[in-house]
């Protein structure tokens, strides 16, 4: 299986199709397979490199503590190591605000951004909110965290999809504390005040239901973004890709075909 050795430890990833590489970083607690309907869409036309952040999936479990900028060097390492940079960048919740991240940090790497369903701030309150999310399955196991999760990531009319299923049944085998350390990190999120800085062509996108990354937040990231473009998909929770990969992947196409013709 392919894993690639990444400071100190191995990162499991995957690579279909062929042409200008799109990356796929994945939801806190979850893995590349979430992706499976975005690769079928993307692949004919880029090649797809998805990867299993620190913690995560197949990869390897490093010892706290995680940091947002330590994924987003993880994902540049990667990049590095298969010769895949520059690279469009699509990432989804923790993905996206990992994306951020590598797009600031190592702005060679990236050809563009898809920001779909994530954030660039937290007010001080939910800070401790994010902590507790890790702290509770510290306490009580996966179990006692996977149905508020889902709840907060699908609408209740979706809950008997076979994609939630497949969802569950990857946050009941997530080892506790990496979980833990990745709330954690996500609780650190301050990128807002660097967004200004990025100049690649960037696509925020997010579910119009989505709560834990709501419209207004959406728009106020593609605002600061330089050249920022908004995307809402109808009838959408956080977990869009997941939920509506249909319209998700058609705006998502059309920016990409954009974006690489203008690489």
């Amino acid at each position: 299986m392919p894993h690639a050795a990444v400071r100190g430890f191995h990162l499991y990833y995957e690579i279909e199709g062929e042409g200008q590489t799109v990356v796929l970083l994945h939801p806190v607690g979850l893995a590349l397979t979430c992706w499976d309907a975005q690769v079928e869409a993307l692949a004919p036309r880029f090649r797809v490199l998805r990867v299993d952040l620190r913690g995560h999936g197949r990869s390897d479990v490093p010892p706290p503590p995680y940091t947002l900028e330590g994924f987003a060097e993880d994902v540049h390492g990667l990049l590095g190591a298969l010769q895949l940079a520059p690279a469009h960048v699509i990432g989804l919740s923790l993905g996206g605000m990992v994306a951020q991240l590598l797009a600031l940090d190592y702005p060679k790497a990236v050809r563009s951004l898809v920001l779909a369903d994530t954030n660039s701030a937290l007010p001080p309150e939910a800070r401790p909110a994010m902590v507790e999310r890790g702290e509770a399955a510290k306490r009580g196991g996966m179990s006692a965290v996977v149905d508020i999760t889902l709840a907060r990531w699908f609408t209740p009319g979706f809950m008997g999809a076979d994609v939630v299923a497949q969802c569950r049944e990857r946050l009941l085998a997530d080892d506790v504390e990496a979980w833990a350390a990745s709330w954690r990190a996500i609780s650190e999120l301050n990128t807002e005040p660097r967004l200004p800085e990025i100049r690649v062509p960037t696509l925020v996108i997010t579910g119009e239901n989505d709560v834990a990354a709501p419209i207004a937040r959406a728009q106020a990231m593609a605002a600061l973004i330089p050249g920022g473009r908004l995307e809402i998909v109808a009838g959408a929770p956080h977990m869009a890709p997941l939920e509506q990969p249909a319209l998700f992947n058609t705006a998502v196409l059309a920016f990409l075909q954009t974006a690489s013709a203008e690489a």
